[in-house]
């Protein structure tokens, strides 16, 4: 399946990374390019740009006019990697700019035997690299009761989590839990009904588990937490780092990183000790940004993201 669509906050995401022709980027979440094009048009001759995405689908779906622009060059696999493929191009210290847009992809979603969405009946995989991990089917067929509630409670914070876990466990007695439509319906009966809260629209009751089984199937907050330190430290003085969530548990860990980060480390009052700022490391740049109403118009699934910046120095 061919996708060509526009990505989330374009024109802000480019403003945001200051774009110089000479500069080295990385973009840390290729998807199907968007973005990597974008800067690679803004980039001259003497410019790079390195792109990472776990799912084998987004690295094929680079074309051509990528794989043979010699600016270029993509790695299949987790962003976490990011500081051992710069310390291999001998770059530390010497990023312009890093992008991340966290979540999982527009083609992910609507690819319905990766089985990321209950709008389809699929096998019940979400993983973002099909060829590596366990699959969350796989997963629900061994995991406790309690560890089934403690993950739909963490990661999508469901307040139903315990009735959920306990109705999957006795099901999974009688019948093997494989399929996205089993889920949904098994977390449909699970759920209270609830009134209508987003734009009067109504809401499944099985996101909220959908989201938190797929965080965690792929160490998705984790992977935030440890790339994120990974990403200043390979930043260039004035370097941008630009960050995209989706959802209130990923921009709570990039709001926290950048603010401690902006930080100088202070001492308690009674030691006679100045407020050390030898470890601010980044400042923030503007407020987070929103999709504007013509985005909106657009792309409705733009409605949840938030754009944050900071710059190293």
């Amino acid at each position: 399946m061919s996708y060509v669509h526009k990505p989330v906050l374009l024109d802000e995401v480019i403003d945001a990374l200051n774009i110089r022709a000479d500069g080295f980027y990385i973009d840390a979440t290729f998807g199907r390019g968007g973005h990597s094009r974008e800067i690679l048009q803004r980039l001259g001759p003497q410019g790079r740009l390195l792109a990472f995405d776990k799912d084998p689908d987004a690295v094929k779906s680079a074309g051509n006019d990528l794989v043979e622009d010699e600016r270029f060059e993509i790695i299949q696999g987790s962003f976490t990697m990011l500081m051992q493929h710069v310390k291999q191009h001998d770059l530390q210290a010497q990023i312009a700019g890093v992008l991340f847009d966290f979540g999982v992809s527009s083609p992910q979603l609507d690819d319905a035997e990766r089985g990321f969405s209950f709008r389809f009946d699929a096998p019940l995989d979400m993983r973002m690299n099909p060829e590596a991990g366990q699959t969350v089917a796989e997963w629900l067929s061994k995991a406790s009761e309690t560890e089934i509630a403690n993950v739909i409670y963490e990661y999508g914070e469901e307040r139903a989590s315990r009735r959920i876990a306990k109705n999957i466990v006795n099901e999974r007695v009688e019948t093997p839990i494989e399929t996205t439509t089993q889920l949904a319906e098994l977390v449909r009966r699970s759920v209270p009904s609830r009134k209508p809260r987003h734009h009067g629209k109504d809401i499944h009751p099985a996101t909220k588990t959908f989201q938190a089984l797929r965080i965690f199937i792929n160490r998705e907050l984790d992977e935030i937490k440890e790339v994120l330190p990974q990403a200043v430290d390979v930043l260039c003085l004035g370097g941008r780092l630009a960050a995209i969530s989706f959802h209130s548990l990923e921009d709570r860990i990039v709001k926290r990183f950048m603010r401690d980060a902006s930080l100088p480390k202070e001492y308690p009052p009674e030691l006679p000790i100045m407020p050390d700022d030898s470890n601010v490391k980044i400042k923030r740049v503007g407020k987070k940004v929103r999709a504007g109403e013509k985005e909106l118009n657009e792309n409705p699934r733009a409605r949840s993201a938030v754009l944050r910046v900071a710059e190293r120095c």
